[in-house]
């Protein structure tokens, strides 16, 4: 049994993942219905009612899918930015520390 540890369970699922992979002869056919589910997600999204051209509803879902990736790059840059200006911030309070400053506190 696996340890309850997540650092265990990570290099499990891991080793799982592999040794899946490495039985596989098709990889696209073994992740087809999770690439038909999420393009179907986006669908749903556009054409709840089913009432769209089918062509319009892939033109639809496919905007859709480019919109969730751009609202996924936005978050990613400002989560990278928010890193930055915390090591920064961090950077230059140990450089504080180092030079044996006190700061503003009195």
């Amino acid at each position: 049994m696996p340890s309850s540890d997540p650092a265990t369970r990570v290099l499990v699922a891991r080793i799982a993942a592999h040794e899946k992979w490495a039985r596989c002869s098709d990889p696209a056919a073994a992740t087809a219905a999770a690439r038909r589910a999420f393009t179907d997600r986006f669908e749903q999204l556009v054409d709840p009612e089913g009432q769209l051209d089918p062509a319009e509803r892939t033109r639809r879902a496919g905007h859709a899918r480019r919109a969730h990736y751009q609202r996924l790059a936005l978050k990613s840059a400002q989560a990278r930015r928010t890193v930055q200006t915390l090591s920064a911030e961090a950077d230059a309070a140990d450089a504080e520390l180092a030079a044996g400053g006190a700061g503003d506190a009195a």
